[in-house]
């Protein structure tokens, strides 16, 4: 059986010095299972930068398959956020990476610990569910009230040009592409002016 390659993820804040005893529990949990320390990547966060050079490291290292399991300290290590949080297990359990929460005792690679990205994959279901809703309903709140959606044409021609739009690509046979370069519209507005829709 292959052995599992474990990507070890510490992070301190400003307020913190090292991260040793983070890296001491890590090291610790994967011996104790009987993985392979793949790397440990490191990040510390001051008040003057959000950049987290190690995280990035380790998302890469997981797109690459380079690591078959995510062990961090505490879930708040990892992510920042909620939606940080949810990112990264979707992406963790889209390429079959297990993922460890030490002291909070989450390990997806065991049965107990499938069922956290089972609410993971619901929760963010549920989210995007609700943002497409929010989207429908001020799309159609739009249109009720009268409002064009969409990019704005580029000019609106008058009616003398509309009819000498049409006239050239019905007589002159001028591809669209043509027309709208020389009238000064997009291509899908001068095809709509063409076909007689005006607006």
């Amino acid at each position: 059986m292959k052995e599992k390659r474990a990507g070890l993820y510490v992070r301190v804040s400003s307020g913190e010095q090292h991260t040793e005893a983070q890296e001491r529990a890590l090291r610790e949990y994967v011996q104790r299972r009987g993985w392979v320390p793949h790397k440990i990547y490191r990040d510390k966060i001051t008040g003057a930068t959000a950049r987290r050079p190690g995280l990035d490291e380790l998302l890469k290292d997981c797109r690459g398959r380079a690591i078959d399991v995510v062990v961090v300290w505490k879930f708040d290590r990892f992510a920042r956020s909620l939606k940080n949080l949810i990112a990264g297990l979707e992406l963790c359990r889209a390429l079959g990476i297990d993922f460890v929460s030490v002291t909070e005792a989450v390990d997806t690679s065991l049965p107990a610990g499938e069922m956290l990205f089972q609410m993971i994959g619901a929760v963010a279901q549920f989210e995007r569910s609700l943002i497409a809703e929010r989207v429908r309903s001020g799309l159609a709140n739009a249109r009720a009230n009268g409002k064009i959606l969409g990019r704005p044409p580029l000019r609106r021609l008058t009616p003398k040009e509309i009819a000498g739009l049409r006239r050239q690509h019905t007589r002159e046979k001028l591809p669209f592409r043509i027309l709208a370069k020389k009238f000064g519209v997009s291509v899908w507005t001068a095809h709509r002016l063409c076909a007689g829709k005006v607006g």
